[in-house]
């Protein structure tokens, strides 16, 4: 969780809504999953919220396993 007042890194992160947006005030939410070097590999917009944890989590094994076969130098 993260308090962005000013919207500065919801910007970055591309979940802040256009003005015009019925829900402008509620930021996009998105989980992603961020390598040890700070690149995010996977970006998961909440769309099926009793599958959202099973996607990310899918992933991130994915990810793990990858790693696994391509360890970063």
């Amino acid at each position: 969780m993260l308090s962005d007042p000013d919207h500065a890194v919801g910007t970055l992160y591309e979940v802040v809504r256009d003005a015009d947006d019925q829900y402008a005030s509620f930021p996009r939410r998105i989980s992603y999953l961020i390598d040890p070097t700070g690149t995010i590999r996977r970006a998961h917009a909440v769309s099926d919220v009793a599958a959202h944890a099973d996607d990310v989590l899918r992933d991130l094994r994915d990810l793990r396993a990858e790693a696994e076969q391509h360890p970063l130098p």
